[in-house]
């Protein structure tokens, strides 16, 4: 009974006592601004580098309109259809997508590129119109736009591994957001 009186009196004289308050108070503080920070910083990191996954991405579309499109005053399209109908054109969206600052950790997607027949619907969206494998639809009637011929368009798509800055207590880590894939679409014709 005598220790159960003594831990409460000496409970007592460190509550009374204010000394080093000011210390606890600025280190919890502290570590709520340095947790929001962290934050802040792991979600621009996450911005930034989805911004270059997307830049990777629109290399390798403009590299597979060069390299396909009007290339010594020939046309190779469809650039997918026969398989190879463009000399090159793996290697050279690849070469382009890791010419990026982020390098050889960007790959293209598997399955890609994709190449199909598209027209802009009455909502001014593309909407497929038909196979490379075939010959392509005399107009855009199936999407509701019989004055137009339909384009050849190739997508790309790229895939990067995501690390978050901090594997601890960050939102990015939070949501396991492992990967950034960004496609891009370009007409080659």
């Amino acid at each position: 009974m005598r220790t159960m009186a003594a831990v409460f009196q000496k409970l007592r004289m460190l509550r009374a006592n204010a000394r080093g308050i000011a210390a606890i108070e600025f280190a919890f503080t502290g570590l709520m601004l340095v947790l929001g920070l962290m934050n802040a910083v792991d979600v621009g990191f996450y911005a930034y580098k989805r911004m270059e996954v997307e830049n990777s991405a629109e290399a390798g579309t403009q590299a597979a309109w060069k390299t396909c499109n009007n290339v010594n005053g020939a046309q190779y399209l469809p650039a997918t259809y026969p398989t190879g109908n463009c000399p090159g054109l793996n290697n050279a969206i690849t070469t382009a997508i890791q010419a990026t600052s982020l390098g050889t950790a960007v790959t293209l997607a598997s399955g890609y590129p994709t190449e199909a027949y598209y027209c802009v619907n009455a909502s001014n969206v593309l909407q497929n119109v038909g196979s490379v494998s075939s010959s392509p639809p005399a107009n855009c009637a199936a999407a509701g736009n019989s004055g137009y011929i339909p384009g050849d368009y190739l997508q790309v798509q790229v895939t990067y591994a995501y690390k978050p800055l901090s594997s601890g207590l960050t939102v990015m880590n939070a949501l396991g957001i492992s990967s950034i894939t960004k496609a891009t679409w370009m007409r080659l014709g």
